[in-house]
């Protein structure tokens, strides 16, 4: 078996093992990013994980494991560094619309080139710190993947937040310290051990929100 289908076998085989249902496009959507990852990897060290092969796991499977809590709509991917888990999120759910912000050039450009030869028209990515950034319109859901403290994620992206937005933090070991550091007024709403095949460290989402007065 060559390297390619061993590498869709092992996607095919962990997507099931997580009861994802995904499409022919959609896994070939995957397999292209995972690709372009790898090659792009080489030159501009977007990632610390070398193997392709730890690479499905570590991260497309990874970022896929809270599809079941991402809503419809739109979602904001803060400080997303090659893509995760906003363009795995993208590709899996075509209705949702996912803004992709990191203020590293390289990561970014690497993002775009994804854009474009995946054709995700629901993706966008903008080469800015999320504290920085100017929205139209405010974010309902807003995610991070081992971006930030909780109560720093919580305390850079409340100039993007809507009133009853949803704050995703995607981390390892259950973070109690960050918890009790939590600024005042918000809570942790839901927790979920996150099940990722072959990772054997924990992984939960914690789901934070502003509590409403009155």
């Amino acid at each position: 078996m060559n390297t390619d289908a061993k590498l869709e076998q092992l996607l095919r085989s962990g997507l099931k093992e997580m009861q994802i249902d995904a499409s022919e496009l959609q896994l070939s959507q995957l397999l292209s990013y995972l690709q372009l990852l790898i090659k792009w990897n080489k030159a501009y060290n977007l990632t610390a994980v070398r193997d392709p092969i730890e690479m499905i796991y570590r991260h497309l499977l990874d970022s896929l494991s809270i599809l079941p809590y991402v809503q419809a709509g739109e979602l904001t991917d803060v400080g997303s560094g090659a893509g995760l888990p906003g363009i795995p999120l993208a590709i899996m759910k075509p209705d949702l619309q996912v803004l992709s912000l990191d203020s590293n050039g390289k990561k970014t450009r690497f993002q775009f080139q994804v854009k474009a030869t995946l054709n995700l028209t629901n993706f966008d990515v903008q080469q800015v710190r999320a504290e920085a950034l100017q929205l139209s319109t405010r974010s309902k859901q807003l995610v991070s993947r081992a971006f930030a403290s909780l109560k720093d994620f919580v305390n850079l992206t409340k100039p993007l937040a809507a009133k009853d937005a949803r704050w995703l933090a995607m981390k390892g070991l259950y973070p109690e310290d960050e918890l009790a550091e939590l600024p005042e007024g918000y809570i942790c709403e839901q927790e979920h051990l996150l099940q990722v095949p072959r990772e054997e460290g924990q992984r939960h989402l914690l789901v934070l929100v502003k509590q409403m007065k009155g």
